[in-house]
């Protein structure tokens, strides 16, 4: 949120380009959501992933998802693809043989935080939740409207662990808008995937492109008055609006993504507003494992899944999905500020 850049969705660089987005600088912090709104100096964010934490792995900076929702269990609830979520249970057939079994995640969350010189009733969140927005804040991703019944897990039964269970996706109050995302992945790692195809002996490939389904909403006043927001914040005053964008279906690498913005007012201050943003993106456990076949051919060593996805990789470019998740969603954060504060 996006992207993958969970993949998702989406807010990544600002139409006027990344050169804009650098106008709002990140400052690395333990926690952004534990940081007074006083201590954030103008046009700066406060940005963490948590990849120092107990449970993260020191590789990568992901965390199991059961170890995330069991440490974090109100980051799940709010931050997973619905609140009831688990790791999807399927039904695989190995030599004629159907068992059980369970889709592990590996989880990227990070927080920002940053004040906006400008009160809570001058932000009016409603102006984001449209494709408009979409369409404008990142080029290298191309969108496109679709409609509730096009959303894939209500078609393709393989996806289905992957619907809501109270409605369907983008419908309800507001309503959402249903998004359909094309990314093309840059530089060098399209040459990359159709080496790694070759050497690839079962029928799924890697795909060049991430392709992905999500639906943007404005949080109603009643979920904007609950007090759980608050909490998640770990911020003490009024919440005047939330956008959350969520990734329910991507074509591979993850499975779920979620981005939420929380406005708030400015404890210390009538004339500015306080913004939170969450970004939570479900990784699929066995595309880290996979290397076997990498290590096999020299150019491809320095290919791992592990290795792209958290950008450690020559294979890594851009500023986009393509130069791997840490940076992709810094850079997201970036142009979210810069949009907020512009318009």
């Amino acid at each position: 949120m996006s992207p993958a850049r969970l993949i998702v969705a989406l807010f990544a660089l600002a139409a006027g380009g990344s050169a804009s987005a650098q106008e709002f600088r990140l400052e690395e912090v333990v926690s952004a959501a534990a940081l007074a709104p006083a201590k954030i100096a103008p046009r700066a964010i406060a940005f963490s992933d948590h990849k120092g934490d107990e449970f993260a792995d020191p590789a990568t900076g992901l965390v199991r998802f059961e170890d995330w929702e069991r440490a974090k269990p109100l980051e799940k609830k709010l931050l997973a693809l619905h609140p009831a979520y688990v790791e999807p249970v399927v039904n695989v057939t190995i030599s004629g043989v159907t068992k059980p079994y369970k889709k592990k995640l590996h989880m990227y969350v990070a927080e920002a935080r940053f004040v906006l010189a400008k009160p809570p009733g001058a932000v009016n969140p409603t102006r984001y939740a449209n494709l408009k927005f979409v369409q404008d804040a990142d080029p290298a991703i191309r969108h496109k409207p679709i409609t509730p019944g096009d959303a894939t897990p209500l078609k393709d039964p393989e996806a289905a662990y992957n619907r809501h269970p109270d409605r369907r996706w983008c419908e309800g109050a507001g309503p959402p808008v249903c998004i359909e995302s094309h990314y093309a992945l840059e530089g060098k790692l399209p040459m990359g995937i159709r080496l790694a195809n070759k050497l690839e002996d079962g029928p799924k490939k890697i795909a060049e492109s991430i392709d992905f389904q999500s639906e943007l909403r404005l949080l109603s006043p009643q979920e904007a008055a609950n007090p759980e927001l608050v909490r998640l914040t770990g911020l003490n005053a009024p919440v005047a609006g939330a956008i959350e964008q969520t990734i329910f279906h991507v074509n591979q690498i993850m499975t779920f993504g979620k981005l939420l913005a929380v406005f708030q007012a400015h404890p210390g201050d009538q004339t500015r507003t306080v913004v939170t943003v969450f970004m939570a993106l479900g990784v699929k456990s066995d595309v880290l494992e996979r290397k076997k076949e990498f290590e096999k051919v020299p150019v491809l060593r320095n290919m791992l899944p592990s290795q792209v996805l958290v950008g450690n990789s020559s294979f890594n470019t851009g500023t986009s999905i393509s130069a791997g998740l840490p940076k992709y969603v810094r850079n997201r954060i970036q142009a979210i500020a810069t949009i907020l504060e512009r318009s």
